[in-house]
């Protein structure tokens, strides 16, 4: 069993709740949290990077001057790479790195990312965050009473919540996303995991 700590709707600690962590994932495969950050990361990534080759530069293909004569060292073309404005030897072209792992792989890693945060006390228990009014300082103020002003946190919440995500987008290094959003990259991306009861009795539910 793990330790989990309890906090109020200000986000301090009232007491501590027993999880099993079995019941997040039967057992831990590191190189598979590993292999799912690694593909989010590379569907993330932008290879839309192109330059041009010497066969694409504009421009006459007639030796620049005669070979000899001139005093100066001899001249192919102007596209020739080894001159400022020539084409690329090896020129960039766009690239797709994005690839898809087994979907039971991926829903494997999450409960992993779940477990592993578990078991180092990065999850919290939030028995309920009520905010008067959808604004940013009710947040901040609850993040700053807890002692987490500052730090990477992310809100599990059973459902869309529409309050807590605009109360919360305009501050940095927090996010909110609904349980059935989870993944391993954004679990492990974020120190400390703040899940809403009704959320935390659905993941120990083994409910995917």
């Amino acid at each position: 069993m793990a330790q989990v700590s309890k906090l109020n709707s200000d986000l301090t600690a009232t007491g501590e709740v027993e999880v099993d962590e079995t019941q997040l994932a039967g057992k831990v495969t590191k190189q598979l949290v590993h292999d799912a950050c690694v593909m989010y990361h590379a569907n993330r990534r932008v290879g839309t990077v192109r330059t041009k080759s010497r066969a694409e530069i504009r421009g006459t293909r007639a030796k620049m001057y005669r070979q000899k004569g001139t005093g100066r060292a001899r001249a192919g073309h102007k596209q020739s790479p080894v001159r400022v404005g020539g084409g690329h030897t090896f020129a960039k072209r766009p690239k797709d790195w994005s690839y898809a792992l087994p979907r039971k792989a991926l829903r494997a890693a999450t409960r992993m990312a779940l477990r592993l945060k578990a078991e180092a006390g990065e999850i919290s228990v939030v028995d309920s965050l009520n905010l008067p009014e959808p604004r940013t300082k009710h947040v901040a103020a609850a993040l700053k009473s807890g002692g987490l002003a500052g730090q990477s946190c992310l809100f599990i919440t059973e459902g869309v919540n529409a309050d807590l995500v605009r109360a919360a987008r305009n501050i940095p290094k927090v996010s909110v996303l609904p349980r059935t959003d989870l993944n391993a990259d954004v679990l492990m991306r974020h120190r400390n995991i703040l899940v809403l009861s009704d959320a935390m009795a659905a993941l120990s539910g083994n409910d995917s």
